[in-house]
């Protein structure tokens, strides 16, 4: 993850194609119940604006991140998931009654794949991706981008140029955690 971006900004069809690749990841019915609103310019400055107001930023450790030059709002659509389930070949399924009929919210499951893929898309572009978690003043966020309320917001997506030989590009608090090994992960045959 890039929390130190050197504020080139990033042309539309390297966008497309990282987005494009997303649209690829796997879908429950083939739903694709996913959208991304993407912020470029003085959207930037005010997705920052109301997520991270200036008073905040001095004590703010990664300032860099503030040079992103595209932010990418991933959102999901449960909506979505019960028109397709309520069509024809998936009708039998119950799904289509209500997002209660779900066991597991696939709306989120699917589009959080859509954002890993795109996370790896951008890696293999040569881009820097951070996604964060949108933790103040959501509603005002959906008030400035016109997110409809029947969408899930995931958090957002930093993208842009990393830059280079910036010591604010060092990992975060959490990078010195232990990563479980797969034999603690691993049940095999039952919990």
């Amino acid at each position: 993850m890039t929390r130190s971006f050197d504020g080139r900004s990033v042309a539309d069809d390297v966008i497309e194609r990282i987005v494009d690749l997303a649209t690829r990841a796997p879908s429950a019915g083939k739903t694709q119940g996913w959208h991304l609103i993407v912020l470029t310019g003085q959207a930037v400055a005010r997705f920052w604006a109301i997520s991270l107001p200036t008073a905040d930023r001095a004590r703010f450790r990664w300032k860099r991140l503030l040079d992103a030059p595209v932010i990418a709002i991933p959102l999901a659509d449960p909506g979505a998931y019960l028109d397709r389930y309520s069509e024809p070949d998936k009708a039998a399924t119950g799904l289509g009654s209500g997002e209660s009929a779900w066991p597991t919210p696939y709306w989120t499951v699917d589009a959080s794949m859509s954002m890993m893929t795109l996370l790896l898309a951008a890696e293999a572009e040569g881009l820097g991706a951070l996604l964060f978690g949108i933790f103040r003043d959501e509603p005002a966020i959906r008030v400035a981008f016109g997110i409809p309320d029947s969408l899930q917001i995931l958090g957002a997506i930093a993208l842009g140029w990393p830059a280079m030989g910036d010591a604010a590009a060092q990992a975060g608090r959490s990078a010195t955690r232990h990563r479980r090994s797969a034999a603690e992960v691993i049940h095999r045959g039952h919990w």
